[in-house]
């Protein structure tokens, strides 16, 4: 596990007010991985999403992810919450821009705050890291809370053929 903890409750209930801590993607069973990412929920904010996940698929998925992890020292964690899988995240080096991704399961969704803090915490440790940037489908309406983080919309982008709000939130230290 990461030292990186957050021992403060947000909202009532057990996921809630859950420890959140950040491990390895490949310390999370690629079954869970797979039910995760193959929510209509979690897919209806998710443009690039185009088909449900097996197992087989979600072991790509961890080893590429992992892959990151060697090339550049920095990527994606399974996010835990009292222990338990409640989504994933991290950082993936984007020719020169960190970008962020952040996907919660349904039951998790209001975490999203707690975990982002954690999360620009350690973007703003790190050197090699001056801004990070945010891509966001066009679905996503609710967008208080990045700007509550200090991210300024860009504009719209196209990655791999899908529109995104892209934000950009810079990490002094």
């Amino acid at each position: 596990m990461s030292p990186l903890r957050d021992d403060h409750s947000a909202r009532p209930g057990k996921a809630m007010s859950a420890t959140i801590t950040f491990a390895r993607l490949s310390t999370v069973s690629c079954d869970e991985i797979a039910a995760h990412m193959s929510d209509p929920r979690v897919a209806a904010h998710m443009p690039l999403l185009t088909s449900a996940w097996d197992h087989a698929k979600a072991k790509r998925f961890v080893d590429m992810k992992e892959a990151f992890w060697q090339r550049d020292g920095l990527g994606h964690w399974a996010f835990l919450a009292g222990g338990a899988y409640v989504g994933w995240g991290g950082f993936q080096k984007e020719g020169a821009e960190w970008d962020f991704g952040l996907v919660l399961k349904p039951d998790a969704f209001g975490l999203g705050i707690r975990i982002a803090h954690l999360a620009m915490a350690c973007a703003r440790a790190d050197q090699r890291i001056p801004f990070v940037t945010f891509l966001l489908p066009p679905s996503r309406t609710r967008l208080k809370a990045l700007e509550r983080l200090g991210a300024a919309f860009v504009g719209r982008v196209r990655h791999d053929g899908c529109d995104f709000l892209k934000y950009r939130l810079e990490t002094p230290r």
